[in-house]
C-alpha cells in the first residue's frame, strides 16, 4: 500500500471513553455511553453493521452531518456507510445491474479524501443522501431538496463556530469552488487508493471485536473479508461509476454556485421595489453616446460581426416546423439569430432567462445552463450578457434571472442557434453595435397570463403611482398611453419556472441612472418569488 492509501490513524482502536462518545452520538444511545457493563467493542459492531438507512428523517441527516465533525463519529459512520455499500453490492443477483450501487460506494469513498474538510465532507453527505434517494434521473430534484437541510447544517453552532477558523466569508460559494476541486481529482487510481485506506480503517476499528465471543467476533470478521474480496473486484465496478459521479458533483457544485446567487436577492416578495423602469430606446442612446469611457460591451463601428439569418432561407422549414409543434417564429426573431436550428430539449435540464422587474420572466428568449454558467465565470457577466448575447439597455433592465426545470420525462420543442450581431436604425447615429455570437434559445413557454404584471403612471417627481392597471386594462389604452405607463411584474404563473432571484448585477449600466433608480413607494405591491 502506497502512502496515499495509508489508513487513518485510527488503526488502534481509542480509549474507550471517547469512542463510548462517540458511539453515543452516532446510535442516540446517551444511557449506554453510562452503562458500566455495555461493552464498548459489541456496541461499535452493532453501530457498523446495520443497514445504511436512506428513509433516515431529514433532520437526522442534518445531525449526523454536524457531529460528523467530531473525529472518531466521523469515522464510525463511514465504516457503518462502507459496510453497508459492500453488502448491497456482494448480495446482487446475478443479472442485476449493478451500476448504481457501485456509484452508492464510490460516493462513500470519495468523502475520505483528505484534502477533504470537515464541513464540505458533511455537505457532501446530505446531498449523496438525496441523490441516493432521488437517483440520477431526478438530479436536479434531489440537489434542491438537499439545499434546505445543507442549510439547516450550516446553522448549527457547530459549524458557525467552524467558519470563522477557516476564514470563509462566502459559504456557497466556497463550499461550490470546494466540490469543483474534487470533482477534478475522481478518477480510478485515487479512489481505489481511498477503498484501501477505509479498509485499514475498517480493520483498525474492528480488530477488538473479530476476537469476541458469541458469533460477533465471526461476524465482524467476515465484514471486513466482504468489503476485502468487494476490493478486489472493484476496479471494474468503481471505473463504470466514476462518469455519473463526476455529473453528481458538477450538480452539487451548480446547486451551491445558484444557492450563492440566490442569497445575495435584493427583490423576494418586497413591497418597496426600488426600481425606476425600463430605458426608452432614445435614452439609452444618448447615454451609450456620451458614455466616457465607452461601455466594454459596445463594439465600435457598424459592422456586424455575426450577421444576421436572412428569414427566406428559414421560412419554409420553419412553417413544417410549427405544424410538427415547434414554436412560432416570426422574421423579427429570426433576424436575432445568425443561423438557427429545431431542436428539442429532454428533462431533466433547465434553462435560465435575464430579466428585470419590468421584463417579462416568462418571455422567448433564453439560455442554457451551460451559457448562464459560463457567464458567470467572466469577470464582468453583466457585460459579457449585453455583449455576447446582444442585448440592448433598452430592450432589458436585466438585475434578475429566472430558471424554468424541465423535468425527467418531459421535453420542449425550441429554435436554438448563435445570437446575431445587434445595430441600431441609422437614423439614431450610433456608430456601434453589439457582437453576439453565443447561443441562444427561443421557446413560448405557456401563454398570454405568463406573468402577473400591473403598469403605473409616474407624478411629476418620477415616482410610480399606486394602484396601477391590469394588464387587460393597459391592453386597451392606446400606444401613446402604453408608452406613459411602467410596467412591474408581480408573480410568474408558470409553476415550471422559478425565480426571480437577483444576479447582483444591478439594473443601471450608465452612471446617470443612479439619480432614479431608487424611485418607489412602499404601499407599491412587490415581487412574489415563484420558488
Amino acid at each position: 500500500m502506497n502512502a496515499a492509501a495509508k489508513p487513518a490513524p485510527i488503526a488502534n482502536p481509542p480509549d474507550e471513553t471517547p469512542l463510548r462518545d462517540a458511539l453515543a452520538w452516532t446510535t442516540g444511545d446517551s444511557k449506554s455511553a453510562q452503562d458500566p457493563d455495555k461493552n464498548v467493542f459489541v456496541w461499535l459492531w452493532e453501530a457498523v453493521q446495520g443497514d445504511f438507512n436512506d428513509n433516515r428523517s431529514t433532520s437526522q441527516i442534518a445531525f449526523d452531518a454536524a457531529i460528523s465533525m467530531i473525529p472518531l463519529v466521523d469515522q464510525v459512520c463511514d465504516i457503518r456507510d462502507l459496510i453497508s455499500n459492500c453488502r448491497a453490492i456482494a448480495s446482487a443477483e446475478k443479472d442485476e445491474d449493478t451500476t448504481w450501487k457501485w456509484i452508492a460506494l464510490g460516493l462513500t469513498l470519495i468523502g475520505l479524501f483528505p484534502s477533504l474538510g470537515s464541513l464540505v465532507k458533511g455537505v457532501l453527505k446530505i446531498f449523496f443522501l438525496f441523490v441516493r434517494r432521488h437517483g440520477l434521473d431526478h438530479i436536479g430534484k434531489a440537489t434542491d431538496q438537499a439545499m434546505t437541510w445543507v442549510i439547516v447544517l450550516l446553522r448549527k453552532r457547530e459549524v458557525q463556530k467552524y467558519l470563522p477558523t477557516k476564514h470563509i466569508d462566502e459559504i456557497f460559494g466556497w463550499l461550490a469552488q470546494e466540490v469543483s476541486a474534487l470533482r477534478g481529482k475522481i478518477n480510478i487510481g485515487p479512489v481505489l487508493q481511498l477503498f484501501d485506506s477505509a479498509i485499514g480503517t475498517m480493520k483498525g476499528l474492528l480488530e477488538k471485536v473479530t476476537w469476541l465471543p458469541g458469533g460477533v467476533g465471526e461476524r465482524a470478521q467476515k465484514a471486513i473479508d466482504m468489503a476485502q474480496s468487494i476490493r478486489n473486484i472493484a476496479d471494474g465496478g468503481l471505473r463504470k461509476a466514476l462518469k455519473p459521479i463526476q455529473d453528481i458533483l458538477d450538480a452539487i457544485a451548480k446547486r451551491l454556485e445558484l444557492e450563492r446567487l440566490v442569497t445575495r436577492s435584493g427583490i423576494v416578495d418586497t413591497r418597496n421595489v426600488h426600481f425606476r423602469g425600463g430605458l426608452p430606446e432614445a435614452n439609452a442612446v444618448t447615454l451609450m453616446q456620451k458614455a466616457n469611457p465607452k461601455p466594454w460591451w459596445l463594439s465600435k463601428g457598424t459592422n456586424a460581426t455575426w450577421t444576421s439569418a436572412n428569414p427566406k432561407d428559414y421560412m419554409a422549414d420553419v412553417n413544417l416546423a410549427i405544424k410538427e409543434g415547434y414554436p412560432s417564429i416570426g422574421q423579427h426573431d429570426i433576424v436575432k439569430f445568425h443561423s438557427l436550428e429545431k431542436a428539442e430539449i429532454f428533462g431533466p435540464a433547465k434553462l435560465y432567462r435575464i430579466t428585470g422587474p419590468s421584463n417579462g420572466a416568462a418571455g422567448d428568449f433564453w439560455i442554457s445552463e451551460e451559457v448562464f454558467h459560463q457567464l458567470q465565470q467572466q469577470a464582468d457577466p453583466k457585460a459579457a450578457w449585453r455583449k455576447y448575447l446582444a442585448v440592448w439597455p433598452d430592450w432589458n433592465p436585466n438585475g434578475q434571472f429566472v430558471v424554468m426545470e424541465i423535468p425527467k420525462g418531459q421535453s420542449l420543442k425550441i429554435w436554438r442557434g448563435p445570437t446575431s450581431s445587434q445595430l441600431k436604425p441609422k437614423k439614431m447615429g450610433l456608430d456601434a453595435h453589439l457582437e453576439g455570437g453565443w447561443e441562444q434559445i427561443l421557446m413560448k413557454p405557456s401563454g398570454p397570463e405568463w406573468d402577473s404584471t400591473r403598469y403605473f403612471r409616474r407624478d411629476s417627481k418620477g415616482a410610480l403611482v399606486e394602484p396601477g392597471l391590469s394588464r387587460n386594462e393597459w391592453a386597451s389604452l392606446s400606444e401613446t398611453e402604453k408608452s406613459n405607463l411602467v410596467p412591474l411584474r408581480e408573480k410568474i404563473n408558470d409553476p415550471r419556472i422559478k425565480g426571480p432571484y437577483d444576479t447582483g448585477w444591478g439594473t443601471t449600466d450608465f452612471d446617470a441612472q443612479l439619480n432614479d433608480v431608487k424611485i418607489g413607494i412602499p404601499a407599491l405591491p412587490g415581487q412574489i418569488t415563484n420558488r
